[in-house]
C-alpha cells in the first residue's frame, strides 16, 4: 500500500474575530489538498470556529480542553470565562 497525504508542516492563517485577528496554524500537505473543515477555504470570519467551540461545550467537554485546543490552533489562551460565556 502505498502512502498518499503527505504532510508537509504548517502555514499561518489569519482569522477575523470581534476581538482581533487571530494567526491559526493550518496543517499543511505536499500536495496542498488538505482543507480544514473548520472553516471554508477562503472564509476569513470566525463563524464556524465559535461554533466549533461552542459545540464543544455543549457536547461536555472541559473548558480546560477548549482553552488548549484553541491554544494548539491559535497560540494564545483565552479566559475560562471567555470560553463558557
Amino acid at each position: 500500500a502505498e502512502r498518499q497525504g503527505y504532510r508537509n508542516g504548517v502555514r499561518p492563517r489569519t482569522l477575523y474575530t470581534r476581538v482581533g485577528p487571530v494567526t491559526l496554524q493550518v496543517p499543511q500537505t505536499r500536495d496542498g489538498s488538505f482543507s480544514p473543515e473548520l472553516f471554508k477555504r477562503y472564509q476569513r470570519s470566525e463563524q464556524a470556529f465559535v461554533l466549533a467551540l461552542m459545540e464543544m461545550v455543549v457536547q461536555g467537554v472541559s473548558t480546560r480542553k477548549v482553552t488548549e485546543v484553541t491554544e494548539a490552533l491559535c497560540g494564545a489562551s483565552f479566559a475560562k470565562s471567555t470560553v463558557s460565556a
